[in-house]
C-alpha cells in the first residue's frame, strides 16, 4: 500500500511539473517595440524641401532600425539517423582431474570422481533511430533592438484560428543586415540563436497530448 501511494504521489508531481503555461495571443514578450516619436521642427528656410524628411538616394527598404518589420522565410529541414550493432560471445570449459589417494583414484561405488564445467554466453543487440523534421512558411517579425555592431534582434508571433483551435508560430533570434534580401526578407537558416516555436491550442492539440499518468509511465521516474 505504501508503494502504491508513493507511485501515485510521484505521478501527481510529474503531471504537475509537466503542465506548461498555456500560450495566449498578444503575449507582451512578443509584442513589437515601437520607436519613440520625434517632433521634428520645420525649419523656415523658404523652401518646400526639408532635409530631415528626405530619404537618401542610396537608401533601401531593408529593416535596420528599432520597430522596423522584416519577413522571415521558414526553411527548416533536419534529418538525423543513427544505428548501432553489437555482438559478444564467451565460451568457457573447465575439467577437474580425478583426485587420488595413496596413488589410487578416489571412487564412489566404483565410479571415479571427476567433474567438468562449461558455459556459453551470447549477446546480440541492434538499434536504429531515424528522425526528420520540416517546417516551411513565413512570419513577419519586428526589430526590438539594434546592437552596436549593426546586428538586429528580432522577435514576433503569428496566430491563426483554424476550426476549433488556434495555431501559432513564434520566433526570436539575431540576424545580420547583410543577410536581408532586397525585398526585406531573410531565411530562417540565417538567424543566429533562433528560437522557433510552432504549436497549437484547442481540441486538436489536446488530443495529441498524453495524460499525466501516461507521461509518468513513459518517463524516467518509472523504475521498471
Amino acid at each position: 500500500m505504501r508503494f502504491i501511494l508513493l507511485l501515485l504521489s510521484v505521478a501527481v508531481l510529474t503531471g504537475c511539473a509537466s503542465n506548461r503555461p498555456k500560450p495566449m495571443p498578444d503575449d507582451p514578450y512578443y509584442a513589437p517595440v515601437l520607436p519613440e516619436e520625434r517632433s521634428d521642427q520645420v525649419v523656415p528656410n523658404g523652401s518646400l524641401f526639408q532635409a530631415q524628411y528626405a530619404d537618401s538616394l542610396y537608401s533601401d527598404i531593408k529593416a535596420r532600425r528599432l520597430g522596423d518589420i522584416i519577413t522571415v522565410t521558414l526553411q527548416e529541414n533536419t534529418t538525423a539517423s543513427k544505428s548501432a550493432n553489437s555482438e559478444t560471445t564467451k565460451n568457457s570449459n573447465t575439467e577437474l582431474p580425478t583426485p587420488q589417494l595413496f596413488g589410487r583414484d578416489v571412487t564412489v561405488n566404483g565410479n571415479p570422481l571427476s567433474a567438468s564445467f562449461g558455459g556459453t554466453r551470447d549477446f546480440s543487440g541492434d538499434a536504429s533511430a531515424d528522425q526528420s523534421n520540416r517546417l516551411n512558411g513565413e512570419i513577419t517579425v519586428s526589430v526590438i533592438k539594434t546592437l552596436p555592431n549593426g546586428n538586429l534582434i528580432v522577435r514576433g508571433e503569428k496566430w491563426m484560428r483554424i476550426n476549433t483551435g488556434d495555431e501559432y508560430i513564434r520566433l526570436t533570434g539575431m540576424l545580420r543586415p547583410q543577410d536581408i534580401t532586397v525585398d526585406n526578407t531573410v531565411p530562417s537558416t540565417r538567424i543566429a540563436n533562433a528560437r522557433i516555436e510552432y504549436s497549437g491550442t484547442g481540441t486538436m492539440a489536446q488530443v495529441q497530448e498524453q495524460g499525466w499518468l501516461s507521461q509518468f509511465f513513459n518517463s524516467s521516474a518509472w523504475p521498471f
